[in-house]
């Protein structure tokens, strides 16, 4: 087996499999990637998979409309139906300064190039009947927002990348890392390999990842609990999402719902269990926005995490502390629809020195040794 790489990638998410899928495409597909479980068995396989815009940050804004022409053509690309629909997101305001705030979101996100509008609650009732609209106090909407089944676009980059010559060990966890002068010794539960560059994409181990190099990057793993619910007649096209309200939910090509929402008691840690408070909370506040959906049965509920940064922006680049020690880690609850902006970016820059679509230098671990501008639009 062959041990030693050019470049080793800690992670087979989406992210990391975006990354190597990129490298591949640009020339270099003497990658390595490292998963200690199965591919999408992390974040990326337990999140609702919705691809928004709409966010507070204009670097989030651009990042996300640079994913949203990627995601538009993956399954063409790689040959693989990652179930993408472009339903749009619907985001409902119930708080006075949020309202404010969406006004003036959405003329950044439009001076960005964006599609976007505000809706009154009498014209998303017209709209989108469906919806309890009670409380609401403004709503935005964005028609090429969307979503699509992560495990399926994990995949997809994932047989991509492999097919462009990249290797991926699956149950294969990394143990311990030593820089040892131009090269990087990965020991894992299946020996030791070695390469001149290595990046980080373990999502919610991104900590312990580079703790075993002795760098600090400031992120911290939280649960985040999602439920889905038995199929019915496809008929709801958007995502609908709170962050005052605190939810998010969307109907799957097969006719499930798949809802979560955020905990603000929750700890930082890796916690894999559910809870039935989670399910009766989310249960009536969904019941009350969606009435039709009342009678109808849970069938599934899981939890991930959410990776977050201090200011809930990913963190992207080169360690300052470690040369050709690379990173995407921090990506707090929206690492799926960033992954394949961030992976094309990260690749153009450890291969070519700059990105080409889509600048990531203001992301990088440094910005926090300034003020931190925190991104609001996160459930």
């Amino acid at each position: 087996m062959k041990t030693e790489y050019r470049i080793i990638v800690v992670g087979a998410g989406i992210v990391g499999c975006s990354i190597a899928y990129h490298l591949a495409k640009f020339g270099e597909s003497d990658v390595l990637v490292l998963e200690k479980n199965y591919i999408s068995s992390g974040s990326t396989g337990r999140c609702a998979g919705g691809i928004r815009q709409q966010w507070s940050s204009p670097h989030n804004v651009l990042l996300a409309m640079r994913s949203v022409k990627l995601f538009e053509r993956m399954s063409e690309e790689t040959g693989f139906d990652i179930e993408y629909k472009q339903g749009g997101y619907l985001v409902l305001s119930y708080d006075e300064r949020e309202a404010s705030q969406f006004e003036e979101n959405v003329k950044m996100q439009k001076n960005l190039g964006l599609n976007v509008e505000l809706l009154t609650p009498n014209q998303v009732k017209r709209r989108f009947e469906y919806v309890n609209v009670e409380k609401v106090l403004l709503a935005t909407f964005c028609p090429t927002d969307g979503h699509a089944n992560p495990h399926l676009a994990n995949f997809a980059y994932a047989h991509a990348a492999k097919r462009l010559g990249v290797t991926i060990l699956t149950h294969t966890e990394v143990l311990a890392i030593e820089p040892t002068g131009s090269k990087f010794k990965v020991h894992t539960s299946r020996g030791r390999f070695e390469s001149k560059i290595l990046v980080n994409a373990a999502g919610a181990y991104a900590g312990q990842v580079a703790s075993m190099l002795n760098v600090k990057l400031p992120v911290e793993s939280y649960r985040h609990q999602i439920l889905v619910t038995e199929p019915v007649r496809n008929f709801f096209d958007p995502m609908l999402i709170s962050f005052s309200g605190n939810f998010y939910i969307r109907q799957t090509k097969h006719g499930h719902f798949i809802m979560g929402q955020g905990d603000k008691d929750e700890r930082p840690g890796l916690n894999y269990n559910v809870t039935f408070r989670f399910e009766k909370d989310l249960a009536r506040k969904i019941c009350w926005l969606l009435p039709f959906l009342r009678k109808l049965r849970i069938v599934r509920h899981w939890s991930g995490h959410y990776n977050m940064s201090p200011d809930a922006q990913p963190i992207i680049g080169e360690s300052a502390e470690l040369a050709n020690f690379y990173y995407a880690v921090g990506f707090s609850g929206h690492g799926f629809m960033l992954a394949p902006a961030v992976g094309e970016a990260l690749a153009e820059k450890i291969l070519f020195g700059e990105t080409k679509h889509v600048s990531i230098t203001e992301l990088n671990v440094d910005r926090f040794e300034k003020s931190i501008v925190r991104e609001t639009n996160v459930v």
